[in-house]
């Protein structure tokens, strides 16, 4: 690698999991581009939970690695543990998850950014921007040494203004360990940023020789289990290790109780707004008062390593409280811990001052991913990453940004959320914030994003034939299924086998499938012809699952599009930058002020935007022309 300078085209701030995205998608697609971390041993650090993916999020991971990103891989190759979730319900819910080693998987971050060409590294800490005419020039680091950029991603996680709290102590940091940031949030709180704190959690870390696993129920693996990427490059994980589940009581409630008083979350220490879908054990206790039990995880955070994690049990109590209430849980009488959990606050950005790029609209050049934008989780903040890097490279060759719809992807979703609405709390994806979640199902992404990646040099040309490859031979898997003719006698002990009723006349194999808790794999383990069909043109897994999610739910998935496409008119009906919204008195005052602080730039984004209603839309469509 050539020897860095002071003069890249992107900067990078922060080699956490939106850093890291970002920095390796900016250099790949052609950009001079430098990462700067405080600690270049710890990236893409799992400062949390070791697992990658779960509901909605394992679906985030799998439109990273279909645009060309980088999770997926990395994940693959770090896999403990694999699991499919949700596969009770539809397949619009299947979600991915992974248990990873947490060491491993920094350590593949580290080796992959290190041999990605354009990509440079420097360890310090960012302290001021480098500022002129409204447009980003650079950084200044804690050294002083300044390096000029065009475009800079600020992606600083929990480290600025990074404050821990276990009890009544305090102590900065960024995570355990670590030191905190300062500098940055002063100086864009005088450019005129809004400015807000948050707060986030960990539990203590347990040693599993003092753990007695046979008191707990474990939790295995899928037995065929699967992988994130679809890379032929990676392999699904052929070695498990299992999690446990194990359950709190009302001792261990009576317990925790008594540290109340010296919780930083209760009396008033803590002034930032904590997660609602990640909550500390003391915050489930009052808002949950009514339960006798709560169910945890326990999981392995890698493959050579004694040390556990208590998933759901984050807590900012007296580490005292913390370890009494533990060794009252079952299998956990004996428990020793490597350090108690806590919980930090730290500085976010209210996103609504982002544009759909993750352009800032205050100033030019400068990108914002990750925790500084509200959000909580690897999965949203690489893909927060990965877009900041790809857009800041379009911005500086001339191009139009990147910005994904709603019925596109759960990362669309995820942005226009951020854009539109901002966070109260600090913002996880679910299934349920996606509307046209049956288009946007994990098995898809490749078809929906695989093309963008490869138009914009993220994904190579082999990448791009294979998905097209797969998508051909889903379509001639569904003509295959659509001219083939079954007989009643074909399938009778099939039928039996699965209590459906038997067939009167012969059918078309697509019809047959259409029936409940018919599957392609049962039709082809009873009629040769379509097994031979199977082996001889290649179908996967993967390709016999897709057909059979879009033959199965055909219905859902026209339904859902035609309904998308209404409403991308909408989104199709652009309102100027500088369009003064006061000007309508037709407006109501609310939807007003709304539309001027957010400033949407299409209809469809006005429509999203709490406080504008329906009367108000109208009045825009009046204005701007159906």
């Amino acid at each position: 690698m050539a020897q860095i300078t002071e003069k890249v085209d992107v900067c990078v701030i922060g080699a956490g999991h939106a850093g890291c995205e970002a920095a390796a998608a900016a250099a790949t697609m052609g950009c001079q581009t430098l990462l700067v971390t405080m600690d270049m041993t710890k990236f893409a650090q799992m400062s949390c939970n070791p697992a990658v993916g779960g509901v909605a999020k394992g679906q985030i991971v799998r439109e990273i690695d279909a645009l060309g990103g980088l999770m997926g891989i990395i994940t693959d190759r770090s896999t403990i543990q694999f699991r499919m979730l949700n596969r009770s319900k539809g397949p619009a819910m299947w979600s991915p998850r992974a248990q990873c080693d947490k060491m491993r998987f920094s350590e593949l971050w580290r080796e992959t950014l290190e041999n990605i060409p354009n990509l440079y590294l420097w360890q310090d800490s960012v302290n001021e921007l480098l500022v002129a005419d409204g447009h980003t020039r650079g950084i200044k680091t804690r050294m002083g040494v300044e390096f000029n950029a065009k475009a800079v991603i600020l992606t600083a996680g929990t480290f600025l203004g990074g404050l821990m709290h276990i009890g009544r102590s305090q102590a900065e940091g960024g995570r355990a360990g670590d030191a905190a940031s300062h500098g940055l949030s002063e100086q864009l709180a005088a450019l005129g940023f809004e400015v807000g704190r948050m707060k986030t959690g960990t539990p203590a870390r347990l040693d599993a020789r003092t753990i007695d696993f046979s008191q707990l129920n474990e939790q295995p693996g899928d037995e065929n289990p699967g992988k994130f990427s679809y890379s032929p490059e990676t392999k699904a994980v052929d070695k498990q290790k299992p999690c446990f589940l194990v359950y709190t009581s009302q001792e261990v409630h009576d317990l925790l109780r008594s540290g109340f008083a010296d919780s930083p979350l209760f009396n008033g220490t803590i002034k930032g707004i904590g997660p609602r879908y990640c909550p500390s054990i003391e915050d489930k206790l009052r808002t949950f008062s009514e339960k006798n039990e709560h169910q945890l995880f326990l999981e392995p955070e890698g493959e050579h390593t004694n040390e556990y994690y208590l998933n759901g049990f984050s807590s900012s109590l007296p580490w005292q409280v913390q370890v009494a209430a533990l060794q009252k849980i079952k299998g956990l009488e004996h428990v020793h811990i490597y350090r108690p959990g806590y919980a930090i606050e730290y500085d976010y950005f209210p996103p609504t001052q982002l544009y759909h790029s993750l352009e800032t609209k205050l100033i030019s050049g400068l990108y914002f991913a990750g925790q500084v934008n509200g959000t909580t989780g690897y999965e949203e903040a690489g893909a927060q990453g990965l877009i900041a890097g790809i857009n800041a490279v379009l911005k500086l060759r001339d191009e139009e940004p990147l910005v994904l719809r709603r019925d596109e992807s759960y990362i669309g979703v995820l942005i226009d959320d951020l854009v539109t609405k901002g966070v109260d709390e600090p913002y996880r994806m679910f299934t349920s914030r996606a509307e046209y979640r049956i288009l946007l199902r994990q098995d898809n992404a490749d078809v929906r994003l695989t093309p963008i990646g490869h138009k914009i040099g993220l994904v190579s040309e082999k990448r791009y034939r294979a998905m097209e490859q797969k998508k051909s031979s889903v379509e001639s898997l569904i003509s295959f299924l659509r001219r083939e003719s079954v007989t009643p006698a074909d399938l009778s002990e099939y039928f039996k086998t699965i209590d459906s009723t038997p067939l009167t006349q012969g059918r078309k194999l697509y019809d047959i499938l259409l029936r409940n808790k018919v599957t392609l794999n049962g039709l082809a383990d009873h009629l040769p012809g379509l097994q031979e069909y199977l082996t001889q043109n290649q179908c996967t897994e993967e390709i016999v699952e897709e057909a059979e999610i879009r033959i199965k739910y055909h219905g859902y998935i026209e339904r859902e599009r035609h309904i998308a496409d209404k409403m991308v008119r909408l989104e199709n009906i652009s309102i100027r930058p500088d369009f003064d919204f006061n000007s309508l008195k037709a407006l109501s005052i609310e939807a007003r002020q709304k539309l001027t602080r957010i400033k949407p730039s299409t209809i469809g984004q006005a429509s999203r935007i709490p406080g504008v209603s329906p009367a108000d839309i109208n009045v825009l469509l009046v204005y701007f022309g159906r």
